[in-house]
């Protein structure tokens, strides 16, 4: 007789005061509805902040309004006890520094009790690049493939390359955002903010050869540009592991989408020298970050 196995534990949720959870249901439905985030990015802001939540709860908070300064210190301090990464802890803080923001904005709180609370340094950990012949033996391996699939898959990697863009920006990608002759694509980045960059030629050929056969996997309608075999566009994880395959399948290489990001921005630094212009590309806000970005140091 088979042994019985243990009852599967559940997560225990803790719960929060009803008034934290309407004034954090407003500003998740802010983000979607007036900042139009993408689901992911507010996935992660729900995330974070349900821990702060329970924090407040736990110190007996009912109203956000009621929370300071040593309170978001206190969420820190614990997080770090936790052995959560400065990193991390960071990103929640900004979670958090965000949700006050709008709540002074909406006149439902005086001040930002997160402003002036600092998490723990990191060292910027950047990731691998590719140098100029790995792109090049990446991106000539079996290129006139004329499977779908691998058409679909080189016209990804490529405008990831040639354009530098995120993975959310690509993934996005309408058919109306794409301009082939004159070798432009569209793009909608962080805080819906949109810029127009240039395509390379090799770009420009695999998203023409991927568009010959791209009806094949559209319903009528359908303005995504990357596509599954089941006429969905194509989700962020499925784009990860579609690069990762590639990379694997030409040139051995574990590839992932910011790879491919951060190597265009170290080729165009390298060959051009105008960090403002890198800056623009990778539609970055701060200067700070495109020189974190390079890994260079300034």
């Amino acid at each position: 007789m088979m042994p019985t196995p243990p009852p599967t534990r559940q997560k225990r949720v803790e719960p929060v005061p009803s008034a934290l959870e309407h004034q954090f249901a407003e500003f998740i439905q802010w983000l979607s509805g007036v900042r139009r985030l993408s689901p992911h990015t507010i996935a992660a802001y729900r995330r974070d902040l349900r821990e702060f939540l329970q924090h407040c709860s736990r110190s007996n908070l009912q109203k956000l309004t009621q929370v300071s300064s040593a309170t978001v210190r206190e969420f820190a301090a614990q997080q770090h006890r936790k052995g959560i990464s400065p990193r991390s802890i960071r990103r929640k803080l900004s979670s958090v520094r965000s949700l006050f923001n709008y709540l002074v904005g909406q006149k439902q709180a005086t001040n930002n009790p997160a402003d002036g609370v600092i998490a723990p340094k990191t060292n910027n950990v950047l990731p691998n690049t590719l140098d100029a012949d790995q792109v090049h033996g990446l991106l000539s391996a079996n290129g006139n493939s004329d499977d779908s699939i691998s058409r679909r898959d080189r016209a990804i990697v490529e405008t990831f390359y040639t354009a530098g863009l995120r993975l959310a920006e690509l993934a996005a990608l309408n058919l109306q955002d794409i301009d082939l002759d004159e070798k432009l694509v569209t793009v909608t980045g962080k805080g819906s903010k949109q810029r127009v960059l240039p395509l390379g030629g090799a770009a420009v050929e695999a998203l023409k050869n991927w568009l010959e056969v791209r009806d094949d996997f559209s319903p009528d309608g359908e303005q995504a540009v990357f596509l599954s075999k089941r006429q969905r566009r194509l989700s962020h994880r499925t784009i990860q592991q579609r690069i990762k395959v590639f990379g694997v399948k030409h040139s051995q290489l574990s590839l992932h989408p910011h790879m491919l990001r951060h190597s265009f921005a170290s080729h165009m630094l390298e060959s051009s020298g105008d960090l403002r212009a890198v800056q623009e590309l990778l539609g970055h806000a701060n200067l700070s970050t495109t020189q974190i970005y390079t890994h260079l140091d300034f």
